[in-house]
């Protein structure tokens, strides 16, 4: 593990820009239609609990990271295997984001560019940023942080000035029950991008430098960016409507460029991509960090940064050959990803672990 200690302020950026994301940037939860704000909500509340579970875990072993922890638990065999799956999971899932990135380009902004070009540009910045630590990972974000929300700010009162918002589009609530908003939440929202907030945490915990903080700090984090979703997919829903919202491939964007204040202030599609790179980034970097410092506990590699660039570059031609265009590639998310692996990861495991954790330490404690 990287002999490397963040504040408690920098876990709360980097999981605040992490649970934005891609989240920000896709129709989320829109399967709710109207009320996808409240989907976003349900799926926060649940992911509360996700997060409580990877924070329990860290509180009955604090000294060891997620790979020794569950080798303790269920023993060194099956716990190196599980281990193996869980670095698998968090390469696939940083390709998909990049994958997710690749697209937007080349969709909104670069027709004519090859996705592995577009790929390639921020495969060099992660990279880079992978060989200096998390310590410098978190410090960036750390800067860019105020920016980026002074960014979200002034966009969102450039909509409101616009008079672009229709309450109207949000009526009436519960339209068809709250049955639909469950559902999206339970199959959707509770695992991207709460639960895989939670699960990717669990590997950062050990580098909090006041570790009684975590628990307060991520359940304040999944509250307000759970809020800020819930807000954006409003305003989409608001601002379009739900037939085009669910139309649009990145419903943020096409509303950002519907802003226009007396004909002056107008495309302004330089917030959707400074928004975009910024959290992509981040949540490729963090999942990589997370494969590469897991890889390197389970091999007992002492210098973590050899991996950088083999993972990576797997990372890289993974994200190309991830699906043959867009569509398929959010079908598989949503079909496959979503509906079979999120939950094995995320609940399933999570859960068993726990509840062999719960009875060992208990057993210990009787003694």
């Amino acid at each position: 593990m990287e002999k490397a200690k963040i504040s408690s302020y920098q876990l709360f950026v980097l999981m605040f820009i992490f649970l934005h994301g891609t989240a920000m940037l896709v129709p989320l939860a829109i399967e709710a239609k109207k009320d996808a704000w409240l989907s976003i909500l349900f799926g926060m509340g649940g992911g509360f609990i996700l997060f409580w579970i990877q924070y329990r875990l860290f509180v009955y072993y604090p000294d060891m990271t997620p790979v020794e922890y569950i080798q303790k638990i269920v023993g060194r065999f099956f716990g190196s295997l599980l281990c193996f799956f869980y670095i698998l999971y968090f390469i696939y899932l940083a390709a998909r984001v990049m994958r997710d990135f690749g697209s937007m380009l080349l969709t909104t902004f670069y027709l004519e560019t090859p996705l592995f070009i577009v790929n390639a540009l921020l495969f060099i910045v992660v990279i880079y940023a992978l060989q200096k630590g998390i310590e410098v990972i978190a410090r960036t974000g750390e800067m860019l942080f105020i920016f980026l929300y002074i960014l979200a700010i002034a966009g969102f009162v450039l909509i409101f000035v616009s008079g672009l918002i229709d309450i109207n589009n949000l009526k009436p609530v519960l339209e068809e029950g709250i049955k639909p908003i469950i559902k999206v939440a339970a199959t959707q929202t509770l695992y991207v991008p709460f639960g895989e907030a939670a699960v990717v945490f669990s590997s950062i915990f050990p580098y909090l430098k006041n570790n009684y903080k975590t628990k307060s700090i991520g359940w304040f984090t999944m509250c307000l960016s759970g809020i800020n979703l819930a807000i954006i997919m409003a305003v989409n829903v608001s601002v379009q409507g739900v037939k085009m919202t669910t139309r649009s491939q990145y419903p943020l964007l096409t509303t950002i460029q519907t802003i226009q204040v007396a004909e002056f202030l107008e495309r302004l599609d330089v917030f959707f991509m400074f928004a975009a790179v910024l959290g992509v980034f981040f949540k490729v970097s963090l999942y990589l960090y997370v494969a590469v410092s897991n890889t390197a506990v389970l091999f007992k590699i002492k210098k973590p940064s050899q991996l950088v660039y083999p993972l990576g570059l797997i990372v890289l031609f993974l994200s190309v050959i991830i699906a043959a265009s867009y569509p398929e590639h959010i079908e598989e998310g949503l079909a496959f990803i979503t509906s079979y692996v999120h939950p094995v990861f995320q609940l399933v495991i999570p859960v068993l672990l726990l509840s062999i954790a719960f009875l060992k330490n208990r057993k210990q404690q009787n003694y």
